[in-house]
This record gives C-alpha cells, sequence and structure tokens, in this order.
C-alpha cells in the first residue's frame, strides 16, 4: 500500500501498475492517473467511482480475462492473484459438498452466459456465494451484465482500498 501522497508522484507507469491489480481494465487505470494530483483519497474514490460508471460488456469481458473461477483460488504471486485469494477467503475448499456445488454451478453459469461467475465474494460465505448464483442464473444476459458489472466495480473499488492509503 502506497500514500496518496506518494501515489500522486509516481511516473505514470509507476502509478498505472499499481491499480491495474485492481481490475484489468488499461482504460480506467489510464484515466485515474491521468487525473493525478487528488486532493484526497475520497476524490481518488470518486473518480474511480465514476469511471467505473461508463464499463460496458467489452470492458466486463477484459476484466474476466484476469479473474479465476470462484471457489478456485489462483496460485500465480501476481497482486491480482493475491486480491483474489485474500477475497475468497470464507470460501471453504475443504468442505467437499460446498466445492462441488461452486464447480457445478460454475459450469451452469459459464455455459449460460458465456463467461465466469463474478461476485464481490469478500464478507460472503461460500454458501452466500452459491445461493447468489443459483439466483443470478435466473437472469436475463442485459440483466446479468449489468448485474456482473455492479460486482465489478465493487470488487475494484475494494481492490483500490489496498492499493492507496490516505
Amino acid at each position: 500500500m502506497i500514500t496518496l501522497r506518494i501515489f500522486n508522484q509516481l511516473s505514470h507507469e509507476e502509478a498505472r501498475a499499481r491499480l491495474l491489480p485492481c481490475v484489468a481494465i488499461p482504460g480506467w487505470a489510464d484515466e485515474l492517473v491521468r487525473g493525478r494530483p487528488y486532493p484526497s483519497r475520497g476524490a481518488l474514490f470518486r473518480a474511480a467511482h465514476a469511471c467505473a460508471q461508463t464499463w460496458d460488456e467489452n470492458a466486463l469481458t477484459l476484466a474476466l480475462l484476469a479473474h479465476p473461477r470462484i471457489g478456485e483460488k489462483p496460485a500465480g504471486v501476481q497482486a491480482e492473484a493475491a486480491f483474489s485469494r485474500q477475497e475468497q477467503g470464507a470460501v471453504n475448499d475443504r468442505d467437499a459438498l460446498l466445492a462441488q456445488a461452486l464447480r457445478e454451478g460454475n459450469a451452469r453459469y459459464e455455459a449460460r452466459f458465456g463467461r465466469v461467475f463474478l461476485i464481490r465474494a469478500k464478507g460472503r460465505s461460500g454458501e452466500d456465494i452459491l445461493q447468489a448464483l443459483d439466483a443470478r442464473l435466473k437472469n436475463s444476459d442485459a440483466q446479468e451484465v449489468q448485474a456482473a458489472l455492479a460486482q465489478l466495480r465493487e470488487i475494484t473499488l475494494l481492490r483500490l482500498e489496498g492499493v492507496v492509503s490516505e
């Protein structure tokens, strides 16, 4: 984690590299970096939120290239993999029935929507995630794009909290 003062002083590439683990949408990171200096962490978060409101299905597709399936913790050492492992901490992979239900739910979701299921896992139990997965399988394609984008925005802003401090 770096302070806002340091973030404001980093080169464009260094600042961008700090933001990309939050979401794999380079345009989002570039826009935030171009908006520097930020007078407060709140101003940075407002700008991050506003930029995220412009995301569409193409941005979702791009971002999901870097996301693991729920319940499958990535083994990489990159910052995004570390975020995912931390966020999915409540998904107990030692619960064989839950793990199997998540695998099956992921497969149904991917067959239905053609992409991995995305949900803010932080603060949710594995059972809560499975319930949300089952509920979202009932969405129309358009509803699900909006639901997934909303989750992507939440995940991104939560990750940003772990990148820049006041």
